[in-house]
């Protein structure tokens, strides 16, 4: 039989290792949990956070002032034609050359009076003068043109894009100088509007009287545009083609004569009228 003495010595020896084993899991809790706690505090107290802080706030101010930009009005002192005004800027008159719309000259001292330019004039001063409007600039369109006048779009105190709204109602026609500006698909689908609606400068019979005070081109023009060195059958029944649509002046008068010049400009390639068409693109 197990002595009493011994039994003492195995309980004893359970007990211990009883104790050995609960002390191990205390220690380990501790080891595991505060090193926890440490990195929480420590990521907390982390200095990145007030930077991004910084910035945060810093962001939010420039996206204010860039809204507050948009907001920003002009006034309006002077109504050159349909697409030209000055508007008052720091206290300078500053003068403007609407993107992307052209409309028929009125003060143009080397052109006479074009069919509908005192309409559309008069219709520009009707809805800008003494008005505050809005401008938006086009990367695209660089800031002046060759006359230094600033290059906008204009919006009207209702919203409207002014530049849009001359086309769509007739005043004028979609204007591409030579690269592609961003509301480029916009405003030849106003011109379509305005001449499927034949409004303004699209009605019939408006630039009638015009048209049949024009010489038609001469044989020797007709000659020299005849044989098509382009490889290609262009449309002379609707206004298809803007200047971008040609790589030269030279492919661009090719067509301009084939759908006779001066006397059918369907494509409106020859906006001032002096027979040449897409003068700003490159001769060959």
């Amino acid at each position: 039989m197990i002595s009493k003495k011994l039994l003492l010595s195995i309980g004893g020896f359970i007990v211990f290792i009883g104790i050995l084993i609960t002390s191990g899991s205390q220690s380990k809790f501790v080891v595991t949990e505060v090193p926890n706690e440490s990195i929480k505090e420590d990521s907390m107290s982390e200095p990145v956070t007030e930077v991004e802080i910084a910035q945060s706030v810093e962001q939010k101010e420039t996206a204010q002032e860039t809204e507050v930009k948009k907001e920003e009005t002009y006034k309006v002192i002077k109504v050159v034609d349909g697409d030209t005004l000055a508007v008052s800027i720091e206290g300078i008159s500053t003068t403007i050359r609407l993107i992307g719309l052209d409309t028929p000259e009125t003060v143009d001292p080397r052109k006479p009076v074009q069919c509908f330019g005192v309409e559309a004039s008069n219709k520009a001063k009707e809805l800008l003068t003494g008005q505050n409007v809005k401008l938006e600039y086009d990367t695209s369109q660089g800031t002046y043109d060759k006359y230094d006048r600033l290059l906008t779009y204009v919006y009207l105190p209702d919203g409207r894009l002014f530049n849009k709204l001359m086309i769509a109602e007739g005043y004028g026609y979609e204007y591409t100088y030579a690269i592609p500006y961003k509301y480029q698909k916009e405003f030849k689908e106003a011109e379509l509007f305005a001449q499927e609606n034949k409004k303004g400068l699209w009605a019939e019979g408006v630039c009638e009287e015009e048209t049949l005070e024009v010489s038609p081109p001469t044989p020797a023009q007709a000659q020299e545009t005849s044989g098509s060195s382009y490889g290609e059958e262009y449309t002379c029944s609707s206004n298809a083609y803007n200047c971008t649509d040609f790589s030269t002046h030279s492919e661009a008068q090719h067509v301009y004569q084939l759908c006779g010049g001066i006397t059918n400009d369907i494509h409106r390639l020859d906006r001032d009228k002096d027979g040449d068409a897409c003068e700003s693109l490159p001769q060959f």
